[in-house]
């Protein structure tokens, strides 16, 4: 492609929103493994989960089968407050690199959550006002998700109990008063108010907290509250089912100005926005009509795809949710404190996981002082401050960039840009004051994390 005659901005139509989320699992020849029962290592039943989850939600989780679900009203009303959003070409950012590479990037921060996570807290939050709850619960992590739930809750007016893991309510206090502001309660994990959280401060005393201490909190709430149900931001089948609409919106923007990718790449914590990115493209070449080159990113002081075991474990440190088949660096790993990336996630979703390990998608890890530099080249070149997850795909992009620059090939790159990093200025001082360090985790570490994994005998 020799030239791409398209807009530096490409919008679509408020018609052109998806009436209708993707379910690539329909697609998938060979399906993720399921969830199991940690108490019996039984395949998970919609009745096993709904103590847990919402009944629609449970049923999302599980459908291996059904291709597309309808999108309610209520759930595309709010959608066009803030969708369509844009693919940008990043003309600038390829000017920077001296580049023959096309490069653009799907921004979903263009609402006050500041990231993708609305496109699924609008709808969890949804079926639990339909089926009638008071309240849901839920962890977060940099915070990004919980700012979104916290909306979604204040929208269809139910309650939103939040537990952040604790550095990030340290490092992070704007986005928690954002979801104070927003009516949501907010604790940092480990806390003293649960039995799990009690039970992981004694173990691990001074511990800054992971998402899976966090998960684990929410669960114990949820389940010990009446009216409420627990609700996740990433990992889960259903999360990527809600986050299709930015991989559907991308793909109608490609198909209306005549854009190939040859690169996909998104960041990759819980494999939220990766997912929901590349959903329909990965259908394309699930059904052998287009090829792409998928890459998934993560940070080297949390690498689950790139040095994890692809094997079943707990989605939670204390060991009380369903059991998955993931890449997994075990549920009781916590990342470095000083880690200021995002993307702390010890696992990584079924789907991708399974995806992954068929050959269908690739993974790379990235260390967070590198992330940092391709945030600010990024941000002095295209004027968005990206958030540091977001950055991690940023990082892999400008390396794709000057590869096809070294070898003069003109590849159409496009990268999820996940949301803003307004709130993460801690993250950002530290690199710009030369105090970021780059932690990787030694193997002798990942063992004694994986020797804690349960042997799961199906």
């Amino acid at each position: 492609m020799s030239n791409l005659d398209v807009p530096y901005k490409i919008y679509l139509d408020e018609s052109e929103i998806p009436s209708s989320w993707y379910n690539v699992r329909a697609d998938m020849k060979e399906k993720p493994a399921p969830l199991i029962n940690p108490a019996t290592h039984k395949k998970l039943r919609v009745e096993d989960m709904t103590p847990i989850f919402c009944t629609e939600l449970a049923k999302q989780e599980l459908d291996d089968d059904t291709a597309w679900f309808e999108i309610p009203t209520e759930i595309q009303d709010f959608y066009r407050m803030y969708r369509p959003s844009p693919l940008t070409h990043a003309v600038f950012l390829e000017k920077a690199l001296d580049t023959p590479a096309h490069i653009f990037y799907k921004f979903e921060g263009n609402n006050t959550s500041g990231s993708h996570k609305l496109n699924s807290a609008i709808a969890q939050a949804y079926y639990a006002k339909k089926q009638g709850l008071r309240g849901v619960t839920t962890e977060t992590g940099a915070g990004q998700w919980g700012t979104a739930l916290s909306m979604a809750c204040a929208f269809f007016g139910i309650e939103c109990k939040v537990y952040m893991v604790k550095v990030s309510y340290e490092q992070k206090l704007f986005r928690r008063e954002v979801m104070r502001t927003y009516g949501a309660s907010v604790t940092p994990s480990p806390s003293m108010e649960t039995k799990i959280g009690q039970k992981i401060n004694a173990e691990h005393p001074g511990t800054t907290g992971s998402l899976g201490c966090a998960i684990s909190e929410a669960v114990e709430v949820a389940t010990s509250t009446e009216g409420y149900r627990y609700v996740l931001g990433s990992v889960l089948n259903q999360v990527l089912l809600h986050q299709s609409v930015i991989g559907l919106e991308t793909k109608k923007a490609c198909e209306k100005y005549g854009i190939k990718p040859d690169i996909i790449i998104g960041c990759a914590g819980g494999g939220s926005n990766l997912g929901g990115l590349i959903s329909p493209f990965m259908g394309e070449k699930l059904r052998g009509e287009a090829d792409y080159r998928i890459i998934a990113v993560e940070p080297k002081s949390c690498p689950s795809l790139t040095r994890g075991r692809y094997v079943y474990d707990f989605c939670d440190t204390g060991m009380v949710t369903p059991m998955a088949k993931m890449y997994t660096l075990g549920h009781d790993y916590i990342p470095s404190p000083n880690h200021a990336g995002g993307l702390r996630y010890h696992g990584m979703s079924p789907i991708l996981s399974k995806l992954y390990d068929d050959g269908y998608m690739e993974a790379t890890s990235v260390e967070q002082t590198s992330v940092f530099q391709a945030a600010e080249q990024f941000a002095r070149t295209e004027g968005i401050l990206p958030a540091p997850e977001s950055s991690h795909a940023i990082r892999a992009a400008i390396d794709e960039a000057l590869k096809c620059k070294e070898t003069g090939e003109e590849k159409t790159i496009i990268f999820g840009l996940t949301g803003t990093g307004y709130f993460d200025m801690t993250a950002y001082e530290s690199y710009n004051d030369g105090t970021m360090v780059d932690y990787i985790p030694t193997d002798e570490e990942l063992e004694a994390s994986f020797a804690k994994i349960p042997k799961i005998d199906l």
